[in-house]
């Protein structure tokens, strides 16, 4: 089956969901890859919104975390002044397997910035900041969704919103950190992950990218040694995804 870069980025998320883990999802692209997850191949994954609904059930694309399709079969919706006690105590704790992210800007260490472009007190770009970005990264393991252009990856970032390995392995501990952090960013040319060094190298590439799209694409210099060609859709799942989690073609 023919498939789109989109859809192929929308099967790489839902593979990084386990069956029966917790995570916490987004707005966006880790809703579909949550939603079809869930309808595939981890149909016991926990789900958590930021609007403080918990294990909701979709059986179709959200168009937000506030849709409330997202509240079907869910166990919990609770006020939002408890859903983030929930999430700092459930972080700390290791009951959230990993959170997914998104920014304007990465760094080779996976530091993201959704804050601002430019000087902080004279931006050229203002964005709307950290939400609950930053509780995420500081506490749980993350799964980072980015489109992939120099301008985003770039090697030093113009503020840190949500924290990744900072500067190195040591760089979270020496700032009182714990040692969790990023585990994969995932962008419409392939899945990156992090080496012991925690620099950012590239683990796949999709089906029909080169080496040279991605390096000419990546503001810095990142490794291309280990990468392997990514597993195409299975027919199967891409029926899911595109028959019952997104028919209407909203997101992918």
């Amino acid at each position: 089956m023919e498939y789109t870069a989109k859809q192929m980025m929308a099967v790489a998320l839902s593979r990084q969901i386990e069956d029966g883990k917790t995570y916490i999802i987004g707005t966006g692209l880790p809703l579909i890859g949550g939603t079809l997850a869930k309808n595939t191949h981890a149909p016991n994954a926990h789900l958590i919104f930021e609007t403080a609904l918990f294990e909701g059930n979709p059986q179709e694309v959200p168009t937000s975390v506030s849709d409330l399709r997202i509240n079907y079969q869910a166990s919990v919706l609770w006020p939002q002044y408890r859903y983030f006690g929930f999430q700092a105590l459930a972080a700390r704790t290791g009951a959230i397997d990993a959170g997914f992210l998104g920014g304007a800007q990465i760094d080779p260490y996976g530091n993201l910035n959704s804050t601002c472009i430019g000087d902080y007190f004279h931006p050229k770009t203002r964005f709307s900041g950290s939400g609950g970005a930053n509780g995420i990264a500081t506490y749980c393991d993350t799964v980072i969704i980015m489109k992939h252009e120099p301008r985003r990856f770039v090697e030093h970032i113009d503020y840190i919103t949500s924290p990744g390995w900072i500067d190195g392995p040591d760089g979270r501990a020496r700032r009182g950190l714990n040692d969790k952090g990023p585990r994969a960013v995932i962008t419409e040319l392939g899945v990156m992950r992090f080496g012991a060094d925690k620099r950012m190298y590239l683990a796949e590439c999709f089906p029909g990218v080169s080496l040279d799209t991605i390096r000419e694409r990546t503001g810095f210099d990142m490794d291309l040694s280990r990468a392997v060609e990514a597993e195409p859709p299975e027919e199967a799942v891409l029926e899911v995804l595109l028959q019952k989690v997104d028919p209407m073609r909203i997101m992918v």
